[in-house]
């Protein structure tokens, strides 16, 4: 299995040329520590936190990456873009990558951003769908027509297209059973969330594997988010993944982010960790990602390096210690092909 990188926001007393200073030493360190994705969100209007907008912070750091490492956006929130912009920025951006992105497309889930933009929110799962629809045609097609609820497009001819054919690959995010069926259909895996329990992910992932058969299209590994913390000890590394996130998981609850909850993590932040992620000595990671390995289809497992507050020496030894104890362990693991189901001889975790 690969390591991935996913790039997040910073506090607003964090000047700008900083946050993007910090972003390259980042990249830098992770790309050292043999992590091979790099992959980025997608929010407007952040208030005390700055979230710098995904498709042309991937295109410059293009030229900081080697060949092998991946570029993806995760999530890209398709209902706050028109499709017709949002394929021809990605299409683009497919170029500058030398066809090394990955399009993580998603519903949204902030009502606030919305609002700003002027959208209704009980629109987002329409709009997704019809948005997704035209950008498949405008990147597959020569020319579209296209009479939907929100969008009209008459016999346009598409000028960029991706390099990849016939388009990138696609993950679709989802929290629950309609969007991961969604995703089967439209695209090539989901994206699994870090608040997604093993059972919790087996279930939706059967979804998506008998709506994949009954399309008689193939199966994949999907990514995972997962946090990865390593100490000499189990005490040491969870009391280090506590001084990292717990601050912003406590935000994330407080930005209307339906899977989490401000009194669980409150008052059970162990147990959370527990489920969420993979902390404890270098061995007890292994067998934890084997674990992991051996029940669901994942890769790559996705972490974050940079919690607001952490320094960019902090975050540089995070990746080094990722890069020297995790990732050559985890790059020896295969994860199974399929889902494996209850019934099959394993526990649930």
């Amino acid at each position: 299995m690969d390591v991935g990188l996913i790039l997040g926001d910073v506090h607003g007393r964090v000047s700008p040329a900083e946050h993007l200073d910090g972003l390259l030493r980042q990249v830098e360190a992770a790309q050292r520590a043999g992590i091979t994705w790099i992959v980025m969100g997608h929010h407007y209007l952040y208030g005390e936190y700055r979230w710098l907008q995904p498709i042309p912070t991937l295109a410059r750091l293009t030229s900081e990456l080697d060949p092998s490492v991946r570029l993806g956006t995760f999530i890209m929130q398709v209902p706050l873009l028109h499709p017709v912009t949002l394929a021809e920025d990605l299409a683009t951006l497919d170029l500058l990558t030398g066809g090394r992105l990955t399009v993580g497309l998603g519903a949204g889930y902030r009502p606030e951003e919305f609002t700003a933009l002027g959208i209704p929110f009980d629109e987002r799962f329409s709009r997704f769908e019809e948005g997704l629809d035209i950008m498949m045609k405008l990147w597959t097609q020569d020319a579209v027509t296209h009479h939907g609820r929100f969008y009209e497009l008459n016999d346009v001819r598409p000028h960029i297209q991706p390099r990849q054919t016939p388009r990138p690959p696609l993950w679709i995010g989802a929290m629950g059973s309609k969007g991961v069926q969604r995703a089967a259909k439209w695209g090539d895996a989901w994206p699994i969330t870090p608040e997604a329990t093993v059972p919790r992910a087996r279930e939706l992932l059967t979804l998506f594997e008998d709506e994949r058969d009954a399309q008689g299209k193939p199966q994949a590994l999907h990514p995972i988010r997962r946090e990865i913390v390593v100490g000499k000890t189990e005490e040491e590394a969870f009391a280090r993944y506590e001084s990292m996130t717990r601050e912003r998981l406590l935000a994330y609850a407080r930005r209307s982010l339906v899977t989490r909850d401000e009194s669980e993590l409150l008052n059970t932040f162990r147990e959370v960790a527990e489920r969420e992620a993979l902390i404890g000595t270098p061995r007890q990671v292994e067998n934890k990602a084997r674990a992991l390995a051996s029940q669901l289809p994942v890769d790559p497992i996705i972490v974050r390096a940079q919690w607001p507050g952490m320094s960019a020496e902090a975050v540089t030894r995070y990746l080094e210690i990722l890069g020297r104890d995790v990732v050559p362990t985890l790059r020896e693991i295969t994860p199974v092909e399929r889902v494996q189901r209850e019934g099959e001889g394993l526990e649930n975790r």
